[in-house]
């Protein structure tokens, strides 16, 4: 039996969700499911139409960013996943795609702003957007700086990865994650929800010919939206039998 079936048809599910559900065109991103105890990850190969996937066909690679079965080349940005894996205990899974609001979102530089309670549900803050990476490391191990990219930038803002499973890299586009890769396709389909929702409040908020920006969501709705799924004594969904 091969010791890596789990991860490899994870990752499959994973990646054949994101056409589905329009957060990707043509090749452009990709998923990838972690075995925490293995320290390896199953990613989709490079540059292969997502009608052509099937589970045999990802990659494993351990979180060196070193090839460890498979017979096709990994992702282009298979050292941004070795690097977040290895840095942040507790994801399971990546996901990376150039979905368009959350895309242009970060071609503009700028953070999403956190307008509604849908917002609020997934994130006490705005969107992080990083700035644009630094000459010497985009001339250098990119996709790598990529990782590093995105792990200072929550260092320096003292971000919690936990609390905030999503990211715009500036100038380039978004990443994902979560305890499953199921779940970081779950946080990249809010994601480019959120993206098009402060979208439409802006234009619609300059059609009403205001000036600045829309008035962000009042704190105590932020709270209250985040600490009911998420905080200690969350209420929103169903117990889990063991809970009743």
């Amino acid at each position: 039996m091969d010791i890596y079936q789990r991860i490899r048809e994870e990752a499959y599910e994973a990646n054949m969700a994101l056409p589905r559900m329009g957060l990707v065109k043509f090749t452009f991103g990709n998923a990838s499911a972690a075995d925490r105890q293995r320290q390896v990850f199953a990613i989709k190969p490079s540059g292969v139409p997502y009608e052509e996937l099937s589970p045999d066909k990802m990659v494993i690679v351990n979180f060196s960013g070193e090839k460890i079965a498979g017979h096709l080349r990994p992702s282009s940005d298979t050292l941004t996943h070795a690097v977040l894996y290895s840095h942040w205990p507790d994801i399971g899974g990546i996901v990376h795609t150039h979905s368009t609001f959350a895309t242009a979102w970060a071609q503009a530089l700028r953070s999403i702003p956190i307008y509604g309670t849908t917002h609020a549900d997934h994130a006490l803050i705005d969107i992080p957007c990083t700035p644009p990476m630094p000459d010497e490391w985009i001339r250098g191990n990119y996709e790598y700086q990529t990782g590093m990219q995105i792990i200072q930038y929550f260092q320096e803002k003292s971000l919690n990865y936990h609390e905030i499973p999503m990211v715009l890299v500036g100038s380039h586009a978004p990443f994902t994650w979560g305890e499953t890769v199921s779940k970081a396709v779950y946080h990249s389909a809010i994601l480019e929800e959120i993206a098009y929702m402060a979208y439409l409040t802006e234009q619609i908020h300059l059609g009403g010919r205001n000036a600045g920006q829309p008035p962000r969501l009042k704190p105590a709705l932020i709270q209250k939206h985040y600490e009911r799924k998420h905080g200690s004594q969350a209420y929103y969904g169903q117990q889990m039998p063991d809970e009743a």
